[in-house]
């Protein structure tokens, strides 16, 4: 029999009297489930928002990028391709050359991002079911199209599918600038608007896709690549298949996931999801205060009973034991109504999207949310030493008091 727990679960629960030392046990139940709850809720918010931006990104982005680890591009041949290809795991190799350039159509224009790409690029990710208007084949009919995102068709009023105005793109050349010759200054080559598609606005106000030749022609890249992009085949880990492929290609490349490719982003995330639980842990601190008030006032109104405890051969450990159950029951009550409040509030967002973003966009209505164990069992965790802090006072001072005093 557990007599500390039975004494603390007495007067927690006793109704005889309705005292200001119950209201502050109650008020401080509250808060400690008000506070569990936005915790809860605001950490399910983070985890929402880093798998939507891993949503966006897996339609655009390659399972393994290969980049060189410095500079912005590097040689290629048939022999380094097909030590690439014969890597275990690589299901399939897309050749990109991706750089600035100026985009013109009409009188209008503007600097977007040309990736050129090579015609195995579409079967290995999800972007041809992201094309809203036209088509997403580059190569067709023996011509050459362009995939525009919908941001740059509005801003330069392009119309897909049309031969006669077709946009031209800027480059700039390689050699010394000639006053007397602006233009000479530049590669210029005309391309139709094939398709258009739209992911999230950081890449349809930017991205143009072209055929990897026309890129080539465009930037005189030759055989040089600005990245490779790899599928893995199914079965494989992409962590196993990046390690292959780091020892075959050595210190001169960099092999990146998809969370690598956008490690600056994610990490903002995490960091912002660390200081929110440090920030509502100190709010949890704070709420909790209340349990020391109202354990401090229980020990004064029950002097007379831990005197007859003692008495009765009860040991410091155990009077104190006793107040630290009290201030446990009141906290941890508290947590399970706000944990089970939370869980509530994150799945109705999840059925019913009741809050807004409150912007326009083309991803999502309303705020994702995703509950994680592990914010659960930090929350925990948080709640059981903030309750140790507060209570473990008030416990001592009860084991402390001298017992012929009270009688």
């Amino acid at each position: 029999m557990n007599v500390p727990f039975l004494i603390a679960k007495r007067y927690f629960f006793s109704r005889k009297k309705r005292n200001i030392i119950s209201i502050i046990s109650n008020i401080a139940m509250i808060g400690v489930a008000v506070g569990t709850m936005s915790l809860i809720i605001v950490l399910s918010v983070f985890n929402g928002l880093e798998d939507l931006i891993r949503t966006i990104y897996s339609s655009f982005d390659p399972d393994l990028k290969i980049s060189a680890a410095e500079g912005k591009s590097f040689e290629t041949d048939t022999e380094f391709m097909n030590r690439i290809r014969r890597t275990p795991g690589v299901a399939m190799v897309s050749e990109v050359i991706e750089d600035n350039a100026l985009l013109r159509y009409n009188d209008r224009q503007m600097v977007v991002k040309v990736k050129g790409v090579s015609e195995n690029f579409f079967e290995q990710n999800e972007l041809d079911s992201s094309v809203v208007e036209g088509h997403n084949d580059l190569y067709l009919n023996n011509n050459y199209y362009s995939l525009i995102g919908r941001g740059v068709q509005y801003q330069l009023s392009i119309r897909t599918g049309n031969q006669f105005t077709p946009m031209q793109f800027l480059y700039p050349r390689n050699t010394k600038f000639n006053p007397l010759n602006p233009e000479g200054a530049f590669n210029t080559m005309d391309i139709a608007a094939g398709g258009v598609f739209a992911i999230e606005r950081q890449y349809d106000d930017a991205y143009v896709f072209v055929p990897l030749q026309f890129a080539e022609e465009l930037m005189e890249y030759g055989r040089r690549r600005t990245s490779l992009e790899v599928r893995v085949e199914t079965g494989y880990r992409i962590e196993t298949v990046k390690e292959s492929l780091k020892k075959v290609l050595g210190d001169s490349f960099k092999v990146q996931n998809s969370d690598e490719q956008h490690t600056s982003l994610l990490r903002a995330v995490k960091v912002e999801k660390l200081f929110v639980f440090i920030t509502f842990a100190f709010i949890l601190l704070i709420a909790s205060l209340n349990i020391f008030f109202s354990l401090s006032m229980l020990v004064i109104d029950k002097k007379k009973d831990i005197a007859i405890l003692a008495s009765m051969g009860a040991t410091s450990q155990t009077i104190r034991n006793i107040f630290l159950m009290e201030g446990a029951l009141v906290a941890f009550i508290g947590a399970a109504y706000g944990l089970s409040m939370g869980m509530l509030v994150c799945n109705l967002q999840q059925t019913f999207g009741l809050v807004s973003m409150g912007m326009a966009t083309s991803v999502v209505d309303s705020y994702p949310v995703k509950m994680n164990v592990n914010d659960f069992i930090f929350t925990g965790v948080a709640i059981v030493v903030i309750t140790l802090l507060v209570s473990i006072r008030p416990a001592r001072k009860a084991a402390a008091m001298s017992m012929t005093e009270n009688l």
